[in-house]
């Protein structure tokens, strides 16, 4: 009888505990290590169980199941390649985001998905110094085809179906003769997925984007600014949902009176060469930015994941010369702030704050008390905000919306939905 422990430690069996020891000891060593260090927020969630006659791993995109014998058949690397296996298959949210493609040809879903996560994982450690995928009677265990480098679950699955279809539907390539099925390391565990509750997947959203982030700091910790290991499917989860350098674009458009007005504030660098000084056409560029984001009661940890990740695009597409970045609930509970050489890290960086009332009108008295006098302003919220959306903005403003089609009586609203 399996005995019930705490979110993201091995269920140990009484007396016989000799290999729920090592897995566990294994993930530890993963979770220290620099070159792994972005998946060890991951690997605290869920439960995780050894169980006797289990022929391999297996996950349900939270929980995972490691055989007592497999692991005794597998080297300390080998052990540690299967459980990062595992840890990738729930960052990617694989037997959720991909269930449609499993439900066409669960074959080629669960090669579609090995071939992934089995060359990623080979790229990280191509010396096989802390990983190294099994071998069984002197093969390699497992899918792995440069071929896929770079590309998701969902267009090596396109690429698997169309050589399926050139051969008749008969066997495609792949290589392995892997413990689980369709020559893979694992079993995929699709239908326990789907008995998730509803609630519970939605807990389980939030605990993988808080994972993922925490991994981003400890390797910025670890391995400092611009490590490696970031990869296409993963970059795609965290990826901002507003094209931002569009959208400031028809927003200052809509807000400019014709989109011409000249500031004096910043010497248009384009005639500088000539000698001449002419005004910026503020419809030419946002130089200073206030964001301020929604950390009122009614934010979750899911949402507020969401608007880092629009941060990280305002960052990123944007480039401004200044972000005052302003946390508020019924009272500005957070003031950051970043210049142009800083945008790289801001999400990195950013501590957010707050958690009371709803009330974004504080920002207004806040900015005049500072004297912030942005291009533009930019809120994020998710729009629960009754009458209070103030009218003595100083600089035009642009509320970003989430999961609510309310729009707001000043300035422009755009809507996103959460991941």
């Amino acid at each position: 009888m399996l005995s019930v422990a705490k979110q993201g430690e091995v269920m140990e069996v009484p007396q016989k505990d000799k290999e729920e020891r090592r897995l566990s000891k294994v993930k530890i060593s993963i979770m220290r290590n620099p070159k792994f260090a972005l998946w060890s927020g991951m690997m605290t969630i869920g439960k995780t169980y050894v169980k006797d006659g289990f022929p391999t791993a297996m996950t349900n995109g939270r929980d995972e199941v490691y055989g007592r014998e497999f692991i005794q058949g597998l080297d300390d690397k080998e052990l540690a390649f299967v459980v990062l296996h595992e840890t990738l298959h729930k960052a990617y949210r694989h037997m959720h985001t991909w269930r449609k493609l499993w439900e066409e040809d669960p074959r080629l879903a669960n090669m579609a998905c090995d071939y992934v996560i089995n060359l990623e994982l080979v790229e990280m450690d191509k010396h096989n110094d802390v990983i190294a995928m099994p071998v069984k009677g002197g093969k390699a265990v497992g899918l792995v085809d440069k071929r896929f480098a770079n590309m998701n679950s969902k267009q090596v699955f396109d690429i698997l179906k169309q050589e399926k279809k050139e051969k008749g539907g008969g066997q495609c390539e792949g290589g392995g003769e892997g413990e689980g099925s369709d020559g893979g390391i694992d079993k995929h565990d699709w239908e326990g997925a789907k008995e998730l509750t509803d609630k519970e997947k939605k807990e389980l959203e939030r605990d993988i984007d808080s994972g993922i982030r925490q991994g981003l700091l400890a390797q910025q910790k670890v391995a400092g600014n611009g490590a490696g290991g970031m990869s296409r499917e993963l970059g795609e989860l965290l990826a901002p949902q507003v094209n931002w350098r569009e959208a400031l674009r028809e927003f200052v458009k809509s807000t400019v009176r014709g989109g011409d007005t000249s500031s004096w504030r910043r010497v248009n660098r384009r005639f500088l060469s000539a000698g001449i000084y002419m005004p910026t056409l503020i419809s030419e560029r946002v130089g200073h930015l206030v964001v301020g984001i929604d950390t009122s009661g009614s934010i979750g940890g899911k949402q507020l994941n969401d608007f880092l990740s629009e941060l990280q695009g305002i960052a990123k597409d944007v480039k401004p010369e200044k972000i005052d970045l302003l946390y508020w609930d019924c009272a500005v509970a957070g003031h950051e702030e970043y210049g142009s050489c800083d945008l790289d890290n801001i999400v990195m960086s950013t501590r957010p704050k707050g958690g009371g009332g709803t009330d974004p009108t504080c920002m207004i008295g806040y900015m005049k008390e500072k004297n912030i006098q942005p291009d533009a302003i930019i809120v994020l919220t998710d729009g629960y905000i009754g009458d209070s959306w103030g009218v003595e903005w100083n600089a035009p403003i642009l509320w970003v919306v989430i999961d609510n089609d309310v729009i707001a009586p000043v300035g422009k609203t755009i809507h996103i939905k959460g991941a």
